[in-house]
């Protein structure tokens, strides 16, 4: 397989996960085993942002990009996808932070929802 595909491959990868870790509290309504996933990726995130890291899918995806021959890219997925998207300027130990709180608290509310919504059924 071509290396700009693989690239291209973790790409979306990487934005599937990172909207499962925020909202896939919501797969719960339907499977009651979806927190075993779910929680974990959480956690992850929240790692990630609170201490500053890269995810390995980040240089893992620069890899490739060099082997086809494009230029990788400093920083992390949500700083060079994402954040120039949202925020203009660059990422800042304090903004991980905050992405972190916020990532946190949008998976409070998802499971609170949820919960509202099995209490009622």
């Amino acid at each position: 397989m071509d290396a700009r595909i693989i690239a291209d491959l973790l790409v979306l990868t990487h934005l599937l996960f990172i909207i499962f870790a925020l909202l896939g509290g919501l797969f719960t309504l339907y499977w009651r085993w979806t927190p075993l996933l779910h929680l974990p990726a959480v956690c992850w995130i929240a790692l990630l942002e609170f201490n500053g890291w890269i995810c390995p899918l980040t240089p893992l995806e620069n890899q490739f990009r060099r082997a086809a021959g494009e230029a990788g890219y400093p920083g992390g997925f949500i700083e060079h996808y994402l954040i120039p998207l949202i925020y203009p300027a660059g990422l800042t130990p304090q903004w991980q932070v905050w992405l972190g709180v916020l990532a946190l608290l949008i998976n409070l509310s998802v499971y609170l929802f949820v919960l509202l919504r099995l209490r009622r059924a």
